[in-house]
């Protein structure tokens, strides 16, 4: 089974250049489990895989071209057209967030600072090209 009994109502879905090296960084930096993975014909790229991360999921397969999944947006930093973002409890732990994530190889472009509207907030490209962004309320 690709997905557990109640899957989040939306759920992001990553398309990467390189599924097994991806599976491997998002377990480095983010704590990710991959709770199930299918490798395609060829042997060498992820079909679909399911992530277990941040208290949610995130699906993700490499590139294939022959059925029209291509990166849209690679790591050659292009604009991704959207952001993923990490709601967490403490503003620690964005600090502990991005940190973890730029040492395993994501591009921190936003460190984590105070923001605006009252919380603390960083932004990071991982290596495949996707932004993520991590969020916590400053204390009240």
């Amino acid at each position: 089974m690709a997905f557990g009994p109640n899957p989040p109502p939306i759920q992001p879905h990553l398309c990467v250049k390189g599924g097994i090296e991806a599976i491997a960084f998002y377990e480095k930096a983010f704590g990710a489990q991959c709770t199930f993975k299918a490798m395609a014909d060829d042997g060498l790229r992820v079909m679909h895989a399911n992530l277990a991360l941040f208290g949610s999921e995130v699906m993700l397969h490499d590139e294939f071209p022959e059925f029209g999944g291509h990166v849209m947006a690679p790591a050659g930093h292009a604009a991704a057209s959207i952001t993923i973002s990490i709601n967490l409890p403490a503003p620690a732990d964005v600090d502990a967030a991005v940190a973890k994530a730029e040492a395993a190889g994501a591009e921190v472009f936003m460190p984590a600072s105070d923001v605006f509207w009252g919380a603390r907030y960083g932004r990071l490209r991982d290596p495949f090209g996707h932004v993520w962004a991590f969020n916590a309320p400053l204390a009240q």
